[in-house]
């Protein structure tokens, strides 16, 4: 048994620590099915701070590396373990300690599950706005260290502009406070803002403040049937020239679709190529004129039927299928998600090399995105145990992320870096810039110990 092991029986809890080799295995990588990853000494359920101080200080003294984790939904092995590491999950801290309406904050510990934070809200008439697909299992700690997005990003933004202050440990075994509960801000460097979205190679966070809002007004919801990518993402863009800032904008190919309906039967796949999912927030006429005039656009864009929803349920049915998406993928075979943001502007040409990549390295690419802010989501499918087509996925995942640096994009809008995008992380970057994130690396992990080799690797 490693040392590390023996060592931290002395300071955490012994029904805390666990060494059984099959649960730590279920620990010990997210869903990036083609992510690396190693075999752990151990598994620490932490209970608490002072669990987590423990943990960080034993680590830090003997140079053992550590992953910390939520409920492992990501999709770039961020939290895969690394031979010998203690893996650290939060999973256990789930705890809403303060939802203060006059405020409008909500104090949680990082195991709190993101929908469950936003029912006990709603309950008070207040809103929790970030909502990626993967809410209802998702915790607020992991979306915290990869800030994700989600539906209604293109309007109300995504988790980093809702983090108003976490507690973290830090370093070798310091537990500090980033951030403030004031509406506003500015001593000091924001270094709250740069826990969020560093994926665990920071520090761990042990708690964190979150930014509410007031409850909004009925959505309105638009459908449109479109043949082709392009004239979907032609839609997109005549909406965001408009001027027209919607609640949601989502599409949907008919891959996306017709995997759906096989695993739900919803019918999503009889009349269209691609779906196109739009809806406003805006209060009275506003919104009735928005919904209005998105319509039109779609229309105008090439729209084969387009119209606005009249039945909350039907509606409501649609946009679960939005989320369903992914895991209706998963029963074909293995997935390789991208996660690439490019201006809105240029969707439609993004979506065209898109289609062009999986021409020519010959896969299988299902399509859907947060397209009102131009975040695409192709879903690369591969037969399981085919490392043939494996290959070529590989190959398509490297050139959809050189078109869209090549356009002014990003390699990453919301699932983070972890260990599948590092590369791309290098080509977007200039090296004197990535210069600066080892210098902040090697700064505030002095030890080297936490999530090491994962979004910047080592210089």
């Amino acid at each position: 048994m490693p040392e590390i092991v023996d060592m931290l029986r002395t300071l955490v809890s012994p029904d805390r620590i666990v060494t059984d080799p099959d649960v730590i295995s279920s620990y010990a990588h997210d869903e990036a099915a083609w992510a690396p990853y190693g075999t752990a000494a151990v598994l620490v359920r932490a209970g608490s701070t002072d669990d987590v101080r423990n943990v960080v200080a034993a680590c830090a003294e003997r140079g053992v590396p550590i992953v910390p984790r939520g409920a492992g939904t990501g999709v770039v092995g961020g939290a895969n373990a690394l031979d010998g590491c203690v893996l650290l999950s939060l999973e256990a801290m789930d705890d809403i300690i303060e939802i203060n309406t006059e405020e409008r904050l909500a104090v949680v510990q990082p195991g709190v599950v993101n929908d469950t934070l936003r029912l006990a809200c709603a309950e008070r008439g207040l809103w929790y706005p970030p909502d990626p697909s993967s809410a209802p299992w998702s915790t607020i700690g992991g979306n915290v260290a990869t800030n994700a997005g989600g539906l209604c990003c293109v309007k109300y933004g995504v988790t980093r502009d809702y983090v108003l202050a976490v507690e973290a440990v830090v370093g070798r075994g310091e537990v500090v406070r980033l951030g403030r509960r004031t509406a506003k801000g500015v001593a000091g460097y924001d270094l709250c803002g740069l826990m969020v979205g560093s994926e665990g190679t920071l520090g761990v966070i042990t708690e964190v403040t979150v930014r509410l809002r007031g409850a909004r007004s009925p959505e309105r919801t638009v459908v449109g049937y479109f043949d082709t990518l392009r004239d979907a993402g032609a839609a997109v863009s005549g909406v965001t020239a408009a001027g027209i800032v919607p609640s949601a904008l989502e599409l949907m190919d008919r891959h996306v679709l017709e995997a759906v309906d096989a695993w739900r039967n919803m019918g999503l796949s009889a009349d269209a190529n691609v779906l196109l999912l739009g809806r406003t927030d805006l209060p009275g006429e506003a919104g009735e004129a928005e919904a209005d005039a998105m319509v039109r656009l779609f229309e105008e864009a090439g729209a084969t039927w387009a119209a606005r929803s009249s039945d909350e349920a039907e509606a409501e049915s649609l946009f679960s299928a939005r989320k369903l998406s992914h895991p209706a993928l998963e029963r074909l075979g293995d997935l390789l998600t991208e996660d690439v943001c490019v201006p809105r502007g240029l969707l439609p040409e993004m979506l065209t090399r898109v289609e062009a990549a999986a021409a020519r390295h010959d896969v299988h690419i299902a399509n859907v995105a947060h397209a009102g802010d131009g975040n695409l989501h192709p879903v690369i499918i591969t037969p399981k145990g085919d490392d043939d087509a494996r290959g070529r996925a590989e190959r398509a995942f490297d050139q959809i992320i050189a078109d869209a640096i090549a356009l002014g994009g990003t390699v990453a809008g919301e699932h983070g870096i972890g260990l599948i995008k590092r590369r791309g992380l290098r080509d977007e970057l200039d090296p004197a810039v990535m210069a600066m994130h080892h210098a902040v690396k090697n700064a505030l992990d002095p030890a080297g110990i936490f999530n090491p080799g994962k979004v910047v690797g080592t210089p």
